[in-house]
Order: structure tokens, then C-alpha cells, then sequence
């Protein structure tokens, strides 16, 4: 009895009449790009200028009985059809940007880090580099040794002149 007196005590759950259907907000991305990138061509809108034209010319061309959205009540259909495609177009636009903001704010942050990783490379290599020439200002160059050689070969030579010149005699 324990377990159901718990039960009570506690209040349920919120429970929710209508569940909203799951949206895979990735999907939904990519559709907006799409329709984004199909209504900024150029081919889009010659065929929505054809297909207004045609509409236009049959609801005014065509007999009175064929015509379904007529001029003379000045193309209520063609209006609704165009109010919805603005109304779709312009958030599926916005989602599309948003999107391009995101790639653009992640490139940013990846050029950004590279960019750093990079000073902080060519820091290194700017003090390897003045290391490195320190330490060739201390090791003798070709030419200090080979004068240094010479002059240690002219002093034995002196010492051994003196040497030969003494023996002989």
C-alpha cells in the first residue's frame, strides 16, 4: 500500500493533448537552402513570370466559364498564391542565412584558431632561429681557423729556423 499512497502524493506529469511531430532541424535546413538558392536564379524568375503571365492572360483572354480567378475580381487567387509564396519564402530564407551565419561563424573560429596556432609557429621559429645564430657567433669560422693554423705553423717554423740554423753551424 506503501507504493500507491506514493503514487498519490505525487502529482502527474504534464500531459500534452497534442504532441508536435518530431523536426529534424538539419532537414529542414537543408530544404531552406535549397528553396533559397532555386528562388535567387534567374531561371526561377523567368518561370514565375511566365506562369503570372499565363494566369493573367488566360483569366482575361479565356471565355467568362474558363476563367477561374477573373479580372474583375482583380485576381484574387493569383494574390493569395503570391501572399503564400512570400509568406514560405521569406522564412525559408531566413533559415537559410541563419544556417550560412553558423558555417560562417565555425569557419571564422577554425581560421581564427589556425591563425593562432600559426603565430604561435612562427613565434617558435623566430626564436630557434635567433638561437641557432647565437650559436654559430661562437663557433670559429674557416677562416679564423685557418689563421689561427698559420699563425701556430709560423711559430713552429720560427722555433725550428733557429733550431736548423744552430746545427749547422
Amino acid at each position: 500500500m506503501t507504493n500507491n499512497e506514493s503514487q498519490l502524493e505525487s502529482p502527474l506529469g504534464r500531459r500534452s493533448v497534442f504532441r508536435l511531430p518530431y523536426v529534424d532541424h538539419e532537414t529542414v535546413g537543408r530544404i531552406s537552402e535549397r528553396f533559397a538558392r532555386a528562388m535567387g536564379t534567374g531561371i526561377f524568375l523567368i518561370g514565375m513570370t511566365i506562369f503570372i503571365a499565363i494566369w493573367i492572360s488566360w483569366n482575361t483572354l479565356a471565355p467568362a466559364g474558363l476563367q477561374f480567378d477573373p479580372r474583375a475580381l482583380n485576381f484574387t487567387l493569383l494574390t493569395l498564391l503570391l501572399s503564400m509564396q512570400a509568406s514560405y519564402a521569406a522564412p525559408l530564407i531566413l533559415l537559410a542565412q541563419n544556417r550560412e551565419a553558423d558555417r560562417d561563424r565555425v569557419k571564422f573560429e577554425q581560421d581564427r584558431q589556425r591563425a593562432e596556432q600559426n603565430l604561435a609557429d612562427t613565434e617558435y621559429l623566430a626564436r630557434e632561429v635567433a638561437a641557432l645564430r647565437l650559436a654559430l657567433e661562437e663557433i670559429a669560422t674557416k677562416d679564423e681557423v685557418r689563421d689561427e693554423i698559420q699563425k701556430a705553423i709560423r711559430e713552429v717554423l720560427d722555433e725550428v729556423k733557429p733550431r736548423k740554423q744552430k746545427k749547422s753551424k
